[in-house]
């Protein structure tokens, strides 16, 4: 080696490696085309995968599902490795915990990363009666709304996630964001009101602030 050049070769990921193994071969075609808040609420779920950095270059994987109507994050679940599982327990949850709000008629739409065309994640579909749909390929605008809340979360939390040790307290942090996010964050959008507020003002009809509230929206 005349210039003491050396070029490692990286390793592929196994988890990556192992979903290809197992993906299915049919691709749902993009039923919800960008509509995201036209069928009210529960009727159009998204989900996408997030890396979070924290110390040491150290780095976990943020599950969510999101309602488009709402803006709320229905369920998520944060995982040390990007196995499908911690996938399907994002949707199981949203089951066990949401499963009465939701019909045959609900659209989960998601990218086409290799959890979401896994033969699993398939039959969890099916068998929750789901309808599916699938971002074209390099088309982020399909799933705009979920990239978008990675991208204020990662404004506002990005710091204190940075500063995190290890991989509980990074969870410590997701856990107070969600709930920060989904029952203190008004928004002007959701007529001034918080996501989880929003989804019982459209199903109830009822207003649940004050006349002349003061509280500061996004």
């Amino acid at each position: 080696m005349r210039y003491r050049l050396v070029c490692p070769a990286r390793r592929p990921n196994p988890y990556r490696t192992q979903l290809r193994e197992n993906m299915s071969e049919k691709t749902p075609p993009n039923v919800l085309d960008r509509r995201f808040r036209e069928f009210g609420p529960r009727r159009v779920l998204l989900t996408d995968i997030t890396y979070l950095f924290y110390a040491n270059h150290q780095v976990c994987y943020l599950s969510t599902i999101k309602d488009a109507f709402t803006k709320e994050i229905l369920s998520f679940q944060i995982s040390q490795n990007l196995k499908e599982q911690f996938v399907l327990d994002t949707f199981r949850r949203l089951v066990l915990v949401h499963g009465k709000e939701l019909t045959a008629k609900t659209i989960v739409h998601s990218d086409q990363g290799g959890h979401y065309k896994a033969k699993k994640f398939d039959d969890l579909m099916e068998d929750s009666n789901f309808v599916r749909s699938m971002s074209r390929k390099a088309t982020c605008w399909d799933n705009a709304p979920q990239e978008s809340f990675y991208g204020h979360m990662k404004d506002e939390i990005g710091n204190k996630v940075e500063d995190c040790k290890t991989f509980p307290q990074v969870t410590k942090v997701i856990i107070g964001y969600m709930n920060y996010y989904n029952h203190h964050r008004y928004q002007w959008d959701l007529a001034k009101l918080a996501p989880a507020e929003y989804y019982e003002y459209s199903t109830t009809g009822i207003y649940p602030l004050p006349k002349g509230d003061n509280k500061n929206h996004n």
